[in-house]
């Protein structure tokens, strides 16, 4: 049954690659009124899946709506994505609508699978996402995620990224059962970050999108996030202590590969984002919370009733 639905996900992705590349025309993406993309603000899924946005400055404040219905948001610099998944469908599928600036639509990609994550590389130019196409969660067993990547300057899409030449301990490592999630690209637009899972266990991989490889770093890192300044991430840990969900947020320095658990202690199932170089924002039990990155003082509530953050910043 398994293989079938796989089969089936592929003729879905396949054909949702065609219309991706034929679908260019730009179309309105949002209502009259609403605002662009914008910086010295934080963007956001509110609790009905309506995305909006709040000054940074003032979280608690006014709301602008961006008239955006999105299962996962994701935006920087000029681009942003809209992953959302399709309801009633005979099998799970899912919608990447790729926004400019204006949140007008410049792309649309179909795909099979539950939308998962989503980000944007600082500059705006590499977005990428995550769909389950088994299973629904990370805590699943035998679960399999696809993840994409589309490089917005070029117009060439990645549908899985499975076919990456890995590199596990310093070896090329062939596995059928590899896969990867949570993608977050530094500044260079060809270096990034992600989680790679084979055989039981969990890595952080530093790939290389113009070489076209991935080496693993160190093990045990879910879902990371890069920091502003390319030293460090935040990312996700198994804690099957910590109660709510077997994950507790960590922050690790990649120079030394040292590690530090943040003042979160309930479980947070989320790609953490960074507020800015000391601060990192994360969505739990439907609210947005902040907490500092080196594991002192506390989290408090940044945004009620919300998940997605994004905090917007210039390139540069």
């Amino acid at each position: 049954m398994r293989r079938a639905w796989i089969t089936a996900a592929v003729a879905l992705v396949l054909a949702g690659g065609a219309t991706a590349y034929a679908v260019s025309v730009r179309q309105p993406a949002a209502p009259a009124g609403s605002t662009a993309l914008a910086g010295d603000r934080i963007f956001f899924r509110d609790s009905a899946g309506q995305v909006a946005s709040v000054r940074a400055t003032d979280p608690s404040g006014p709301r602008q709506p961006l008239g955006l219905r999105c299962d996962r948001f994701a935006a920087a610099a000029t681009s942003a994505i809209c992953l959302t998944g399709e309801v009633g469908a005979s099998l799970p599928t899912a919608t990447a609508l790729i926004l400019d600036q204006e949140l007008h639509e410049t792309r649309r990609i179909r795909l099979a699978g539950v939308p998962s994550r989503a980000q944007v590389s600082r500059s705006g130019r590499m977005i990428s996402w995550t769909v389950f196409v088994t299973g629904d969660s990370y805590r699943t067993s035998g679960f399999s995620t696809w993840t994409g990547i589309l490089d917005t300057r070029t117009g060439y899409l990645v549908v899985n990224m499975e076919n990456i030449h890995l590199y596990v301990d310093g070896r090329r490592y062939y596995s059928p059962d590899v896969n990867y999630w949570g993608v977050t690209f530094a500044a260079d637009d060809s270096t990034f970050y992600a989680t790679v899972s084979t055989r039981g266990r969990t890595y952080l991989a530093r790939g290389d999108y113009t070489k076209w490889e991935a080496h693993t770093v160190t093990t045990g890192v879910e879902c990371p996030s890069l920091s502003p300044d390319g030293t460090r991430i935040v990312y996700k840990r198994r804690d099957d202590v910590a109660p709510g969900a077997p994950w507790r947020l960590a922050v690790l320095e990649l120079a030394g590969l040292r590690s530090v658990d943040l003042a979160e202690t309930q479980g947070v199932d989320d790609q953490a984002v960074w507020l800015d170089p000391a601060t990192v924002a994360y969505a739990r039990g439907g609210r947005i919370f902040a907490v500092p990155a080196d594991g002192t003082g506390t989290p408090h509530e940044l945004i009620s009733g919300g998940t997605s953050p994004v905090r917007l910043r210039a390139p540069g």
